[in-house]
């Protein structure tokens, strides 16, 4: 069965690992999901990711990360531009998400960026999602 919204998944499946206070959550790997991951841990929501062989393919196991009370680093994530319904911003209109708190991800010309990385750049894109 093929999966219709990969990056819908790799949120999904981060939520419900993040409000179940897991350690770890392992996913099918791709480029994009790597890549949605390194911004992650670049932007400090996941302590780290790693990518090893599955007898199909690969998998993808995101490290979450916790503070020292067991308050979660990700308090949401949602989900912006779906299959249905594509959401694009241009360059001068990049979202803001809690008011620069949080991070947009943005599919780019020059790669994924979050939205920080896509003013300074002067490129806009396809939002994929917010995180905070």
């Amino acid at each position: 069965m093929t999966m219709t919204d990969p990056v819908a998944d790799l949120l999904t499946r981060l939520r419900n690992a993040n409000s179940a206070h897991h350690d770890q959550v392992s996913l099918p790997s791709s480029k994009l999901k790597k890549n949605i991951a390194a911004m992650l841990q670049q932007e400090g929501y996941i302590a780290g990711f790693e990518e090893t062989d599955a007898r199909v393919g690969k998998t993808l196991t995101i490290t979450l990360k916790y503070g020292s009370g067991r308050e979660r680093a990700i308090a949401g994530l949602k989900r912006v531009s779906k299959p249905g319904l594509r959401v694009y911003a241009k360059s001068t209109e990049l979202p803001k998400v809690l008011g620069g708190l949080g991070v947009a991800i943005l599919s780019t010309s020059n790669g994924l960026l979050t939205d920080r990385q896509a003013e300074q750049k002067g490129v806009g894109g396809e939002v994929l999602a917010y995180v905070w």
